[in-house]
């Protein structure tokens, strides 16, 4: 009978024990739920006008494009060029400050990634392709890791930024800026690669992740009107991104850092301004 009764009992136990541990293995999901995915803030590619569009026969020979990994800051410029323009004669205007730039200061190609005309309608600048980081030429010490976007036309204090400009300079940023996860709102940490900016070379910059030229250069672009419309364009920057105003990181928290050698900047740094 003894023996008979042993199995029995350890089954018994083994029952109970078998409950027990899955009793406490389910407590111990609830008390450890799995880690959730980080939002992921991706806005839409916004309509971009090719650069075949604008340049034409003017098109130089010139050195292959080159690429960063990312995008993590946006430059804001002006052309300094007239505002009172047809939107259909915007193509011949970038395709000018193309000749400017290549004829007139031997740069290898036009500086800014980005051109937005006052009607909105945005084009393909610098070559090399407008979904991929490529190197611009835009802002001195600044060039890696940053999109440069141009305003057509001259914006200094008193002249009216047109909204549908404003937009789609803020579309083309956060689009640019979504991949790295990069909030318009945020501020981001750059390494100055030339000394010829604001910061000396291999100093560490705070900077808006969405900037005017003038945060990285002594210059007057992209105009005081225009900068002044800055924090316009990094909210609705984020609100196309999905972001609300209690998401993201908001301003003095960026944590990207572009770190970049003075040599190997050293040809879009001659060339920017």
């Amino acid at each position: 009978m003894p023996l008979g009764f042993v199995p029995g009992a350890a089954a018994a136990v083994a029952l109970v024990l078998s409950a027990y541990g899955v009793e406490r293995a389910a407590e111990s999901s609830d008390a450890q739920p799995a880690a959730r995915p980080a939002p992921v803030f991706h806005a839409p590619r916004p309509d971009i006008v090719p650069r075949t569009a604008w340049i034409g026969d003017a098109a130089r020979d010139q050195p292959p494009p080159r690429y960063d990994d990312q995008v993590v800051a946006v430059f804001i410029h002006h052309t300094d060029s007239p505002n009172g323009y047809d939107c259909a004669d915007a193509p011949g205007i970038i395709r000018s400050l193309y000749e400017g730039q290549t004829q007139g200061r031997d740069w290898d190609d036009l500086g800014y990634n980005f051109v937005v005309d006052r009607c909105g309608t945005v084009y393909e600048g610098r070559a090399g392709g407008a979904d991929r980081p490529v190197t611009g030429a835009h802002t001195q010490g600044f060039n890696h890791r940053t999109a440069g976007i141009a305003a057509l036309g001259t914006f200094t204090e008193g002249v009216e930024v047109p909204d549908v400009m404003l937009r789609s300079v803020a579309a083309v940023a956060a689009w640019k800026l979504g991949p790295s996860g990069t909030d318009p709102r945020s501020d981001v940490r750059l390494v100055s690669s030339n000394g010829g900016s604001r910061y000396a070379a291999g100093a560490t910059a705070v900077l808006p992740a969405v900037a005017g030229h003038s945060d990285g250069y002594m210059t007057d672009c992209p105009g005081a009107a225009l900068h002044a419309r800055l924090p316009e364009i990094r909210d609705l920057a984020a609100r196309l991104q999905g972001r609300d105003a209690g998401t993201g990181p908001g301003r003095d928290t960026g944590t990207d850092t572009q770190r970049v050698t003075v040599e190997d900047d050293a040809r879009n740094e001659e060339l920017s301004p």
